[in-house]
């Protein structure tokens, strides 16, 4: 008896896997408005992603001229932006779970605070730059970022955002995030770096 071929099993691979959530959002720059009219210099926050902090047109779109990068795995090139102008880069790296202690989490904020009041000198030899708005990204800015800014947005500016939860609740709106972001062990710093009584500080050096 003749055996009767196997039909052809057509179409068992249509396409490539479908990309996550997080793997789609980071293969593209994405940024999301913090807040407005913060330090000296009037600047906007801006948190964002790895793949929108090289991202020059659309970094000077929004009026960033500096950025902070709080990945410890994502080392970036320096950038020049459309203008000529040179992205002013700092890089304070936290690690997306353990590892990190409460010196690194104050570490970045006190950078961001740096670069929302650091001036602009136009030295000979210095790359040309100017005050303007801020990023402050990670990889994917779900975690890294995120705890950053809200520790900043409550510690510097607490009339605006006078618990961390306001300020966290702020930041997952923004960014469309659920109460698993940050992560459990980027929480915990954050809940030691606020008996480090450095709000008032922080609001001078801000507010002159």
């Amino acid at each position: 008896m003749k055996v009767k071929p196997a039909p052809l099993q057509e179409n068992l691979i249509t396409s490539e896997p479908p990309l996550s959530t997080k793997q789609y959002e980071d293969s593209r720059p994405l940024l999301w408005l913090v807040e407005q009219h913060v330090g000296p210099y009037d600047a906007t926050l801006f948190l964002g992603n790895g793949q929108a902090a090289c991202d020059g047109e659309l970094l000077a779109g929004r009026g960033i001229t500096s950025a902070l990068n709080v990945a410890v795995n994502l080392p970036l090139a320096p950038l020049i932006l459309p203008d000529g102008m040179l992205l002013r880069r700092s890089h304070v790296g936290l690690i997306d779970g353990r590892g990190n202690t409460a010196p690194h989490l104050m570490a970045a904020m006190l950078a961001l605070a740096g670069l929302l009041t650091q001036a602009s000198p136009g030295k000979a030899g210095y790359p040309a730059h100017r005050p303007g708005n801020i990023l402050v990204h990670c990889r994917g800015g779900r975690s890294r970022g995120v705890a950053v800014l809200a520790l900043f947005l409550h510690l510097a500016l607490t009339e605006r955002y006078p618990t961390l939860k306001d300020a966290l609740d702020h930041l997952r709106g923004v960014r469309g995030l659920d109460s698993t972001e940050p992560c459990g062990p980027l929480w915990q710093l954050m809940i030691q770096c606020l008996n480090s009584n450095l709000s008032s500080w922080l609001k001078g050096l801000l507010h002159g």
